[in-house]
């Protein structure tokens, strides 16, 4: 059985989730510019995951100290997205970071199928149900398969990074990923900065 504790506007001060955590947020929706987060999850690999719904002053300093810590390693999948967000709305950078979707792109080259219900399956070995991925996650009160999703969300990332990792280096890929992850905060800014859906690396 899983352990999932919801907190309030910010994580216990004294909160040790040890040095590699597991994170992902939720929103009012896709657009970080515009829609509002939430909710932060996190992991620290044990089958426990702590569920932090924000309020809206974003008054949080021991998540953004977590979130911020370079000797914490924060895994994530589509860290483009999660990274925005907190640049956006808790005005923090957030780093280092793995992020489980471009290590999959990267090493499952087999398939195009990415999303972290896919990835889950094969390298974890369990079905995920993302009926909550679209809710009020502004609502004051959070319902329990909201909770239980966003804890589903960051529960195995632990494990998909560890199969993922071994795929990366048998394909003598892990540099590669390495210096994707790292370019992710930059991305994250481009995106904020009105350069989402353009390529600036294109010739055109």
């Amino acid at each position: 059985m899983n352990k999932i504790t919801l907190h309030k506007g910010d994580l216990p001060a004294n909160l040790d989730l040890g040095s590699v955590i597991a994170v992902d947020t939720e929103a009012m929706g896709l657009n970080p510019a515009r829609d509002a987060l939430c909710v932060v999850q996190l992991s620290s690999g044990d089958g426990s995951a702590h569920v932090v719904q924000l309020q809206r002053d974003y008054n949080c300093p021991h998540l953004k100290a977590m979130l911020e810590n370079p000797n914490i390693l924060k895994i994530f999948h589509f860290a483009r997205f999660d990274v925005a967000m907190m640049q956006r709305w808790l005005g923090i950078a957030c780093a280092p970071i793995w992020c489980t979707k471009i290590a999959s792109k990267l090493a499952r080259t087999y398939t195009d199928r990415h999303g972290l219900k896919d990835v889950t399956r094969e390298i974890a070995g369990v079905n995920m149900d993302k009926a909550q991925q679209s809710s009020d996650w502004g609502a004051a009160d959070l319902s329990d398969a909201q909770i239980q999703y966003a804890a589903s969300d960051v529960l195995h990332l632990h494990a998909i990074k560890s199969g993922l990792e071994n795929m990366l280096r048998r394909e003598n890929r892990i540099e590669l990923a390495q210096a994707c992850f790292e370019f992710l905060p930059t991305r994250a800014h481009l995106d904020l900065a009105g350069w989402g859906d353009n390529d600036i690396f294109a010739h055109s």
